[in-house]
């Protein structure tokens, strides 16, 4: 995928400021907000049941966040995924933990049927998801990217969703197409909320999308962007504090020179 077919989308999202409602967990609202802010999104992080299905029905994307999942917060999810569904907002969501967890894994699985337009997770979580053994570590995978490939194709064509599997390597399928993506850092995951943001951040791209037809190329441009921002980051930065703020900073002044100079992907032929 050509990076001046990616960039688009970072240009798009400056310039039309989607409104991203966000679900998330109690651990990274702030920084989740403030991610958003830096790509040029507008974050909302309106949590009541009582006003989450009429704000989902005017954001421009939904993003559901399972980080902290308890009953109240699944009634309020429920209610703002189905007022995102009437609405057409797309949504996208964040298995945080499903698998081991019995809980979460049921309510992630019953929202599956209601068509999130992208599902984002590690490879545990994306493995669980789709039928495999549960594993994972509490929020950290216990199974590399590569591992979760064929699972990730099998949810993609199951729930018609993008289905991204993030780690060291990010890999992005529908189902038919998969592009793997090699960008980031490991300083992305000493700070609390990046994964979470990334998600979130989707939620933007996929907002700022014209119809549903580009929710993969959008997911792609994200990925990619995000990534790419954390890989330049930790030049500036080489400890988990000021990378967190390097990283607001090259999110917002990323440009298209260096998007294009600094992207690594490889498109993979599935037998």
């Amino acid at each position: 995928m050509p990076a001046a077919d990616l960039f688009p989308f970072v240009t798009r999202v400056r310039e039309r400021a989607p409104l991203v409602h966000c679900l998330t967990n109690l651990v990274v609202t702030n920084f989740t907000a403030n991610v958003l802010l830096a790509i040029g999104a507008a974050p909302a992080m309106v949590v009541a049941r009582e006003e989450v299905g009429e704000f989902a029905a005017v954001a421009n994307a939904l993003s559901v966040n399972l980080g902290t999942l308890d009953v109240p917060q699944s009634r309020a999810i429920r209610a703002a995924v189905d007022a995102a569904n009437g609405a057409g907002t797309p949504w996208v969501l964040d298995p945080v933990a499903v698998g081991p967890l019995a809980f979460r894994t049921e309510f992630a699985l019953d929202l599956l049927d209601s068509k999130p337009a992208v599902i984002r997770g590690n490879a545990s979580e994306i493995i669980s998801l789709s039928g495999g053994a549960a594993s994972g570590r509490g929020v950290d995978s216990t199974a590399a990217t590569d591992a979760a490939l064929d699972a990730a194709q099998v949810l993609a064509l199951k729930t018609q969703a993008v289905v991204a599997v993030t780690g060291q390597t990010d890999y992005v399928t529908d189902g038919r197409r998969v592009i793997a993506l090699s960008n980031g850092s490991p300083l992305m995951t000493r700070v609390t909320g990046v994964g979470c943001a990334l998600s979130a951040t989707v939620a933007a791209f996929v907002g700022a999308a014209s119809d549903r037809d580009e929710f993969w190329i959008a997911t792609l441009a994200a990925i990619a962007y995000s990534t790419i921002a954390g890989e330049l980051a930790a030049r500036d930065a080489a400890l988990p504090g000021s990378f967190a703020v390097a990283y607001l900073d090259r999110l917002a002044s990323l440009d298209a020179e260096t998007f294009g100079k600094t992207l690594v992907q490889r498109e993979i032929v599935s037998g």
